[in-house]
Formats: C-alpha cells, sequence, structure tokens
C-alpha cells in the first residue's frame, strides 16, 4: 500500500484503526507506543493536526521540548487558524526555551484567535516582563485579570510589574484588593515588596 504523503490525503479505513490504537495506549499509560503510533500516522498523513498535536504534547511531556516545538511551527504553519490552543502551547514551549520573541508572535496570535483566552493573555505577559517591556506587560496582565477576577496569578504579576515600574500606589491598590479573596498571596506580595496595603 502507497504511504499517503499530503495534508489532504484521504484518510482511508486506517486512520480511525491507527487513531484507536493511540489512544488505548494512551489509556494504558503506554506513552513510547502511543507516539510510535503518531509517527506512523503521520508518515501517512504529515499535516494531520490530532496526531501533530498529540505527539507534540508527548515529546513535551518526556522533555524533549525542541521536537515538540517542531511539531506545534509544523501545526500551526499547515492549520494556522485551527486553535488558539495551539498558538498557546507553542508560545508556551516557546518562552520556556527563552525564544522570547517567537513566543510572544505566538501568544499574540492565540489572543487574536480568542480574545477571551486568559492563559494566553497571562503568558503574553510573563513573556513582555521578561523582556522587560514592563508597560505592554501592564496591558495583557490587566485582560487577564478581567477574564479571571478570582485568580490571583494574574494580580500577584501585576503588582509585581507596578512595583517594577516604581508605581508602589498600584501595587498596594492590587494587595488591598487581594486581602479580599486571596490573603496569603496578599501577604505574601507584602513580604516580597515591603508595601503594606
Amino acid at each position: 500500500m502507497p504511504v499517503e504523503t499530503t495534508p489532504s490525503a484521504p484518510r482511508t479505513w486506517r486512520y480511525p484503526l491507527l487513531k484507536f490504537k493511540a489512544l488505548t495506549a494512551l489509556v494504558f499509560a503506554q506513552r513510547e507506543l502511543a507516539e510510535q503510533i503518531f509517527d506512523e500516522m503521520l508518515e501517512r498523513w504529515p499535516g494531520d493536526a490530532y496526531a501533530l498535536a498529540s505527539r507534540a504534547h508527548l515529546r513535551s511531556s518526556r522533555g524533549a521540548r525542541a521536537e515538540a516545538i517542531q511539531d506545534l511551527k509544523s501545526l500551526v504553519a499547515i492549520h494556522p487558524r485551527r486553535s488558539a490552543g495551539d498558538w498557546f502551547n507553542l508560545a508556551y514551549l516557546l518562552e520556556a526555551e527563552g525564544q522570547l520573541e517567537e513566543a510572544e508572535a505566538a501568544f499574540r496570535q492565540a489572543v487574536e484567535l480568542d480574545a477571551k483566552l486568559d492563559r494566553a493573555w497571562y503568558g503574553l505577559g510573563l513573556c513582555l516582563i521578561r523582556m522587560q517591556r514592563f508597560e505592554e506587560a501592564v496591558a495583557a496582565l490587566k485582560r487577564n485579570t478581567e477574564l479571571q477576577p478570582m485568580s490571583p496569578y494574574g494580580w500577584y504579576q501585576l503588582a509585581r510589574v507596578h512595583v517594577d515600574r516604581q508605581k508602589p500606589e498600584e501595587a498596594r491598590r492590587i494587595i488591598a484588593h487581594l486581602k479580599g479573596f486571596e490573603p496569603k498571596v496578599a501577604a505574601q506580595l507584602e513580604r516580597e515588596t515591603g508595601l503594606l496595603a
């Protein structure tokens, strides 16, 4: 049987069988076998979004970030508008590898596709902090806290950015706000910054 090599190659009866085998391998924690099945799927259907995303996840979980990044880059190149989550996953790994400019671009693509993807706004904020672009980081983190007002993570980072920007009153307001629903995080910020709400 000839190998199907184009992203649009028809999925024969083998596709659902291979997908079932991969899912079964994952259920039974046979990650190496699942990855081999995804390899086979991608040999037959190189542009298959499901196989690329799944293999990227497996590769990332075993610490092969560079390989996972390549899978995700292939995925978003072939299917650029399929999912904001694909762009987020790529951005997350790029940031972890210190590839900040590429990570920023991928986070921005994620929020362009889904403006309500709070974790992408948070990731963008962290990326911009690492790049010392504090004003842009504030905007991203504010968007994150609008989408997730009860999550302390965005508020925490926003307070830290205000301290870096020499805006202690803004940080104090956030600490006071956090005392209402996350007093431990507020106390931690007070200790770390020396600011009292």
